[in-house]
């Protein structure tokens, strides 16, 4: 009997900011990706200030948070960082991480950040729970 082997992807919303109003805000339900399909996690954010930049952080399930991408708010062009890239439509204020060519080590939490001011003066803000979780599954798997 084929088996799927499913791995968790979960994504967090962080804000990371001043006393200033922030929010950081994520929707989507859980969703199942095979291996090397494309998912896109969305995250939408709201602040009150023009200098900031956006972050999409990774955490695998041995416990280390790794910085995936980050977007700066007055850079136009999107950034990419091999297979994962990032719309950012400041205008509607939404920030979306790709994965391209998903792979089941990519299995992990997710965590979406707007910080303040530059990346040395920022300060730490509050976490909000996981709202969304996705699979990544390896098509054919047997056990």
């Amino acid at each position: 009997m084929p088996l799927a082997r499913v791995l968790w992807a979960v994504v967090v919303s962080t804000c990371l900011g001043s006393s200033m109003a922030q929010k950081v805000t994520q929707t989507q339900p859980e969703m199942s990706v095979h291996e090397a399909e494309t998912v896109t996690l969305d995250c939408t954010f709201d602040t009150r200030v023009s200098n900031y930049y956006l972050s999409w952080y990774k955490q695998p399930p041995s416990g280390e948070m790794v910085l995936i991408i980050r977007q700066e708010a007055n850079k136009q062009e999107n950034a990419t960082n091999n297979r994962f890239s990032v719309n950012f439509q400041k205008a509607d204020k939404s920030f979306s991480l790709r994965i391209s060519a998903a792979q089941l080590g990519d299995a992990a939490m997710y965590l979406c950040a707007l910080m303040e001011g530059t990346v040395t003066g920022a300060t730490e803000g509050g976490l909000q729970k996981p709202q969304t979780s996705a699979s990544v599954q390896r098509s054919g798997w047997k056990e």
